[in-house]
């Protein structure tokens, strides 16, 4: 087949623990799921340089020249626009194609649908160009349509978890030195529920810039007693409380969640793999907490969604999960409850809210792919 159609999908991703710790070279915990943005892309012409685009989700149709693009007012054209521009970065020889594209993962909910998309149109064109970049390279490009493109300074979490999912498997992975290790999910017992609370997280974009720069703001501080520090990465708590007297509180508290945050990723790690499941829940809600109050990224609907478990003693934990703002809260519960559960916090969460909540029982998939 001369012109043939290129079939491309990436995964959208959960985060058992570690928010906010990736864009400070910190730890994450995350897993690729199966709800995957899907692309079907086709070369339009040898010497075109039109890019033609129909979103079947949205029904949006969109086009730009490859000679001359940039990006525009917010909107998923950005991310695509960025991700080509990555490619042709790095030295990708790019000529025109007509692409479609679709998707179920729940556009803010913090699953990140928005890596989903970049991740299956990088690792498209990579097969529809013939391109030869490895899987590092596609990350960092779909990392990079985000800082460049769309005006998130994201960290590398999501596009490395929908390119590297494994499935029924977590993944440990080093912001700082990228290295990563994969652990078995297998809560016996237990599995994971997301509620979205179906409120937006459209605050998260601009407020997700203004915690980095706070975070910049402590590391600054600590370097003034400790020069190795880099990033908040290379802070311990002890370290931190030699130092945080000198920052200013807001700052004080960014630092504060990151550090301990890092802190409790290693020990969810080591309760997965000891299955140890309460103590793992415990330090979920230990997440969410430092999220709320010392983070600052959650919202009534959030927290209320949390609070509401604490007292069923089938539920070992539960936070919010993502950028923050709306979006999910992540569980852990009882296999034989859900659906009970489900039923309850659908209606008190209406009660409150006047508001549907929409669960989520996922599983784990492999990573990005071509059909």
């Amino acid at each position: 087949m001369e012109n043939p159609t290129i079939t491309a999908y990436a995964p959208g991703r959960i985060n058992i623990i570690g928010e906010h710790t990736d864009y400070n070279n910190g730890f994450v915990l995350p897993a690729s799921i199966d709800k995957k943005a899907v692309v079907q892309l086709k070369k339009n012409g040898k010497d075109s340089t039109i890019c033609h685009f129909v979103a079947k989700n949205v029904d949006e149709i969109f086009e730009f020249d490859l000679n001359e693009f940039e990006p525009i007012g917010g909107g998923w054209e950005n991310y695509i626009m960025g991700v080509v521009a990555e490619l042709q970065a790095l030295g990708g020889q790019i000529t025109g194609f007509d692409c479609e594209l679709e998707g179920d993962v729940p556009i803010g909910s913090g699953m990140s649908s928005s890596a989903a998309l970049e991740c299956s149109l990088a690792v498209g064109l990579n097969e529809l160009f013939d391109l030869g970049f490895e899987k590092w390279q596609l990350i960092k490009a779909a990392q990079m349509a985000e800082h460049h493109f769309v005006g998130i300074e994201c960290g590398i979490m999501d596009q490395f978890a929908s390119v590297m999912g494994k499935k029924n498997q977590v993944m440990l992975l080093d912001c700082k030195s990228l290295e990563f290790e994969y652990f078995p999910l297998d809560l016996e017992d237990y599995e994971l529920l997301l509620l979205n609370t179906n409120v937006s997280h459209a605050l998260a974009s601009s407020e997700y810039n203004t915690r980095k720069r706070e975070c910049e703001k402590g590391v600054e501080i600590a370097q003034q007693k400790y020069l190795e520090v880099t990033s908040l990465r290379d802070l311990t708590v002890e370290m931190l409380s030699e130092v945080i007297g000198e920052m200013p509180e807001k700052v004080a508290s960014r630092c504060r969640h990151i550090v301990t945050e890092n802190d409790r990723v290693q020990a969810a790690t080591k309760a997965l793999v000891a299955k140890d499941f309460a103590r793992l829940g415990e330090l979920i809600y230990e997440s969410h907490n430092s999220l709320q109050v010392d983070y600052e990224v959650s919202c009534k609907e959030l927290d209320f969604l949390v609070e509401y478990t604490k007292d069923k003693d089938y539920i070992l934990g539960g936070r919010m999960m993502g950028g923050g703002f709306g979006g999910c809260t992540i569980n852990i519960i009882q296999k034989t409850k859900v659906n009970d559960f489900i039923q309850l916090a659908a209606a008190v969460y209406q009660k409150e809210f006047n508001k549907d909540l929409t669960p989520h029982s996922v599983s784990l998939e492999n990573g990005a792919g071509v059909l």
